[in-house]
């Protein structure tokens, strides 16, 4: 019974203790991100990406780190830019960089990690795309170019509507609904989840158990590879887990792999890839994010033994401790309570046997040729600024909320 009192004691005071650190910087990423949201389209985006190679799959590189979408939520948006004309290459890179990084998770790992680790994570993340697009196009040639579709799933937050009767006021009014209802209605539960693994593995293993029990840092890498590749995790969750990895002995380069690897890879993102771009530029895929984050791992763990000459585990969220205590309080408070909000409101509407829907869903003929906006019941062109205006006018008449 002593045992159980203490590890209750330490799994409830490691979850306050990361509420504290995280709570002010999750608020400021997710309002960054309904920033991006509001004033970032679809169209904008896939402007901006082109039709080239090498050019294209930087850009989509580039222009994948901010964006506030995970690995679910990227693959309808990735698809769609590959029909309307992007590369493999660049379509890969998009949907490495996009779930791998954003504001959102580069606040987080500021708050939980070092800021060592918030500055080379969205580096490892651009240079894994890099490589991985790069990758693809030289090696993948031209399997899966006949065969492309409009890919679509449940997820929210998934497109960036081009809002042309907004003003910017009803776009920053856009932008925090979706930041503050349709982001912890998407992350809520992963980054609980997330909490919740972080504050058992800190009750449990004892700080540098791993460092003594699995000193080998390739060993750890090609762990936490075959951990990442199944398994669904957004950036932003696994932030937690990847900080209580490090306080209980796993070198910051194994660390950074989980991070890497997990958000960019999951089973049924790797059954999209192969079905719309081929078999081949799966395993280029797998193979690119796979290699590319161990080298990254490995180059990470040189700096802190060479460069820096601190022990990772020491700083593990000191950065959060600069702020005053009475805003890390506010900010853990705000932060729960928009997660019980967010639960509260979906059980609600599952109890009332409600289809849970995304309003970012609107939009999504900005990228989609087949959606009902373009085409009408004969098939024959429909005046997308009508039927926009429609959307946004219901849209912005009705609940927020999924």
């Amino acid at each position: 019974m002593e045992t159980i009192n203490i590890f209750l004691g330490r799994f409830a005071g490691s979850i306050v203790d990361i509420a504290l650190d995280a709570g002010v910087f999750m608020l400021f990423g997710f309002a960054i991100a309904g920033l991006l949201h509001a004033f970032v389209s679809a169209a904008r985006i896939q402007k901006y990406l082109g039709t080239g190679r090498f050019g294209a799959v930087l850009r989509a590189s580039l222009i994948g780190l901010p964006l506030p979408l995970c690995s679910c939520g990227v693959l309808p948006a990735a698809m769609a830019l590959r029909k309307n004309g992007a590369s493999k290459g660049a379509t890969v890179s998009f949907l490495i960089s996009t779930p791998e990084t954003g504001v959102d998770s580069i606040a987080i790992s500021f708050a939980l990690l070092d800021p060592i680790m918030a500055i080379f994570r969205p580096i490892s993340a651009f240079i894994t795309a890099l490589v991985t697009g790069m990758a693809c196009d030289t090696l993948s040639g031209k399997e899966g170019d006949n065969k492309v579709e409009f890919y679509q799933n449940e997820c929210c937050a998934v497109y960036y509507p081009e809002s042309r009767s907004r003003t910017i006021l009803n776009r920053l009014q856009h932008g925090m609904r979706f930041a503050f209802i349709d982001m912890f209605d998407d992350l809520g539960k992963w980054l609980v989840i997330g909490v919740l693994a972080a504050a058992a593995i800190t009750a449990i293993v004892p700080q540098g158990f791993f460092e003594q029990y699995l000193g080998n840092n390739f060993l750890a890498m090609l762990l936490m590879v075959m951990v990442g590749i199944p398994l669904y995790m957004c950036s932003t969750s696994s932030t937690p887990l990847a900080a209580a990895l490090i306080f209980a002995g796993i070198s910051p380069g194994a660390a950074l792999v989980l991070l890497l690897v997990g958000p960019a890879t999951n089973a049924a993102g790797i059954t999209v890839v192969a079905r719309h771009l081929g078999l081949k530029t799966a395993a280029v895929y797998l193979a690119g994010i796979a290699i590319v984050s161990m080298i990254m791992g490995t180059m990470l763990d040189l700096i802190y033994k060479y460069v820096v000459h601190i022990r990772p585990g020491e700083a593990i969220g000191q950065a959060a401790g600069t702020l005053p205590l009475w805003l890390r309080v506010a900010g853990a408070i705000l932060l729960t309570a928009g997660l019980l909000w967010s639960f509260g409101r979906q059980a609600v509407r599952l109890a009332r046997g409600e289809k849970i829907t995304c309003p970012s869903d609107v939009g999504a003929h900005e990228l989609n040729p087949d959606h009902p906006c373009n085409v009408d019941i004969a098939g024959e062109s429909k005046s997308k600024r009508t039927c926009c205006d429609d959307e946004e006018h219901e849209h912005d008449h009705t609940d927020h909320t999924h």
